[in-house]
């Protein structure tokens, strides 16, 4: 059996040979006899478990040894001088961060026992906070039927170089999406220029997009490369697409058409290489119709289309993004919190996410900064277990659910064929088409 590090922290430097002489088995002890010593060992070693020695009232300042053993993921075994515990001076809420302490004179037998105790703890969270990283593809977490489905469309999608549309919810992922598209393409090595259509006032997004010449307009200094140009030999990411004024939507056509753009008061014609995905959270067909968006673009954009699953319609995947969620964060959260309560999972799991993954975020990197336990609550993350429990579907919610299953029931019976399955149906092609796009059925 190899050895197990601990790092031991004596500002004196007695505890080593004390520990030796009591041959406790398999353990390597590393001395240092400062926090910055310590610091730099955490970084360095592989140790499990941590010893901090308290000789006296004074020995380390609590703020301090509180900070240390926050850093790192191993567990930490207080060991207190000679009557120290007697003693009021000594801040004993510092000993709640521990997972165990001893006083001195050491008993082998105990220490045995909870070395072997914190090591065993460590291996087996390490091993758990190991997993979201890998239950996922594309850099995405989760491994539910709906991102199955997800990575097996995306493995088609980075193989060629069509334009790409990506539906979904507000905070649901869709530029996470975008940029695996383009991390896992040919592209990969171009740049990645995103642009939110929502973001940039009518008057201004056209030389966004186009770019312009020095003097083209009042306060044009100087020649401005447009997105579009500047994304030449990688991915240009429009975020929101369905709010790009109809005047400029033609424009846009023109260029995804010809590849060609030409800067605002000029007229050389720029020809650029550019891959286009957009996304948006509204229905662009239902929009085409309204004659808030064109029709032939909409055509031109919506070459491949993948659809980003809400949050609740993954609910298997949550536990595992707020695990990855913590884990990201890990650097910013309070010392004492360790991960989350079986509550807070439940409350997280019957949630029904009406920000999807963002909220998510928010809601996870709030509680670890605020929440005063060692495991986060529900409470902690704004949730209720009661409200959350008793969260039902919206009728629209149900329609829409029982309209998918007997669409993709009937697609699959007559193997996609639309005209046998709009007849067994009774509905016409043309209604078939409108419903299989709103509700995101994948043919």
């Amino acid at each position: 059996m190899s050895s197990r590090k601990v790092l031991v922290l004596d500002r004196v430097g007695a505890l080593c040979s004390e520990l030796r002489a009591l041959e406790l088995q398999d353990w390597d002890f590393l001395e240092v006899s400062s926090l910055d010593a310590a610091r730099r060992a955490l970084g360095s070693s592989e140790a499990s478990v941590g010893l901090v020695v308290f000789d006296s009232v004074s020995s380390w300042g609590e703020r301090e040894v509180e900070a240390l053993i926050s850093l790192h993921d191993i567990e930490w075994i207080a060991i207190l001088g000679e009557g120290l515990l007697r003693t009021r001076a000594f801040p004993a809420g510092i000993l709640r961060q521990f997972h165990d302490f001893h006083s001195m004179p050491i008993d082998r037998e105990r220490l045995q026992f909870s070395l072997g105790h914190a090591y065993g703890k460590v291996r087996f969270c390490t091993r758990d906070s190991e997993v979201p990283h890998v239950s996922g593809r594309y850099g995405m977490t989760g491994s539910s039927p709906r991102m199955l489905q997800l990575y097996r469309q995306l493995e088609k999608v980075v193989t060629v170089d069509a334009p790409v549309l990506i539906g979904g919810e507000s905070g649901s992922g869709k530029e996470l999406v975008a940029h695996a598209i383009h991390q896992h393409s040919a592209r990969g090595r171009g740049p990645f220029i995103a642009m939110n259509c929502g973001a940039i006032a009518s008057s201004l997004i056209h030389s966004e997009l186009f770019g312009y010449e020095r003097g083209a307009f009042t306060g044009a200094n100087q020649r401005k490369v447009g997105n579009i140009e500047a994304a030449s030999g990688g991915v240009l990411f429009l975020d929101e697409i369905g709010d790009l004024p109809l005047d400029l939507q033609a424009s846009f056509l023109r260029f995804l058409q010809e590849k060609v753009i030409t800067r605002v008061g000029s007229t050389e014609r720029v020809k650029v290489d550019v891959r286009v995905i957009a996304a948006t959270h509204v229905d662009l067909a239902r929009a085409v119709l309204e004659g808030k968006f064109r029709q032939d673009l909409y055509y031109r954009l919506n070459v491949l289309h993948l659809h980003v699953p809400p949050l609740r319609e993954r609910k298997e995947d949550i536990p595992r993004l707020a695990d990855a969620i913590f884990a990201d964060n890990r650097h910013q959260k309070s010392s004492q919190v360790k991960g989350f309560s079986s509550e807070a999972i439940r409350a997280m799991v019957d949630h029904p996410w009406p920000g999807n993954v963002r909220e998510l975020i928010n809601r996870v990197q709030q509680a670890m900064i605020m929440s005063e336990h060692k495991l986060i609550t529900a409470a902690d993350l704004g949730l209720s277990v009661a409200d959350a429990a008793t969260a039902a579907p919206t009728l629209e919610e149900l329609r829409s659910s029982i309209e998918r299953e007997v669409i993709e029931t009937s697609l699959r019976r007559h193997r996609n064929n639309v005209s046998e399955t709009a007849r067994q149906l009774g509905i016409s092609r043309v209604t078939l088409y409108r419903m299989i796009d709103r509700l995101k059925i994948i043919l």
